[in-house]
């Protein structure tokens, strides 16, 4: 018995097609079986078909009549929100395991580092967005030792690196990312913002995390941070901090007050990321997409390994 499950991809764009590259060069459970695009002359389709993977170009339909379908156990789904309730309504009514990496949040959310293993029974997960892979850990660290009241990020990203997909999902990145600083990451209230940047030379992914808490110290709430920087690292190595964390607190002589949720004290943390990417096949500025197909990769393979464990169990 095969300890690697069979993987596919739809969505043979810039997401989709990283993820590939890396199932093939560094995954230990998983093997890709096929990735499914719409454009017969898509350069991931052609990538794909030179490494030896089957392809189509029909869609999801084509890939239901390919001859591996029954073999496959989990499908990347890296097209875009729009799309994707149709291509979960077919994967799990299959009876096979959905990784959703559009921002349509049909599933539970996942961040590896702070619940990767809550959801594992799930027919379907969602990965969240780019900037929730970057910054739900942090604001977890921080709710880890204090209670967040309210937390806000900024994904700053090159616009180079926005495709299609990306740039139609705008909307659903705000409010699924905003929804994830407070489902996983464990603020009272979050909020997200996304700035595409059309710098040239493209500049690298930064990360901004404000959080306003109250219950711990300064030093417990930085080695909170710091720690899960390294766990998130072990799978994005291009994930750091840029500066040290800066702190500011707010007394009942000078409260912040925050529109529409009233004045707080306690301590406001200022972090700042840099993710710069592997560059497998994306340049190495393109973080946030890198972020992505790194975090959908560290959760098939545990999706993988329960896969086996129940199999043999059976």
């Amino acid at each position: 018995m095969s300890e690697k499950a069979k993987a596919a991809i739809i969505g043979s764009g810039n997401i989709g097609t990283d993820l590939m590259i890396k199932i093939i060069r560094n995954s230990d459970h998983l093997e890709m079986a096929a990735l499914v695009g719409i454009d017969p002359a898509s350069d991931g389709l052609a990538r794909a078909r030179k490494l030896g993977v089957d392809t189509t170009h029909e869609g999801i339909d084509g890939l239901t009549s390919m001859g591996v379908w029954s073999d496959i156990d989990i499908i990347f789904d890296a097209t875009s929100a729009a799309v994707h309730a149709k291509h979960s309504e077919i994967v799990t009514s299959a009876g096979k395991q959905m990784v959703d990496l559009t921002p349509a949040a049909i599933g539970p959310y996942v961040v590896p580092v702070v619940n990767g293993d809550a959801h594992l029974g799930a027919p379907n997960v969602n990965m969240v967005t780019c900037g929730g892979q970057a910054t739900i850990p942090i604001v977890s660290a921080v709710s880890s030792v204090s209670d967040v009241h309210y937390a806000e990020i900024v994904a700053s990203i090159a616009s180079k690196s926005a495709g299609p997909g990306t740039r139609a999902n705008i909307d659903e990145f705000t409010e699924t990312t905003a929804r994830g600083l407070e489902t996983v990451g464990g603020a009272a209230k979050g909020k997200a913002i996304i700035i595409l940047n059309p710098a040239e030379p493209p500049m690298i992914m930064r990360d901004t995390v404000f959080t306003l808490s109250s219950g711990a110290e300064e030093a417990d709430i930085e080695r909170a941070i710091e720690d899960i920087v390294e766990k998130v690292r072990a799978y994005v190595p291009g994930y750091r901090l840029k500066q040290k964390v800066q702190f500011e607190r707010f007394g009942s002589n000078n409260p912040v007050r925050i529109p529409g949720l009233g004045e707080y004290e306690g301590i406001k943390t200022s972090v700042f990321l840099e993710v710069e990417g592997a560059a497998h096949y994306l340049p190495a500025y393109a973080g946030n997409l890198d972020i992505m197909t790194s975090a959908a990769l560290a959760t098939g393979e545990k999706l993988a390994q329960r896969r086996f464990v129940m199999d043999c169990a059976s």
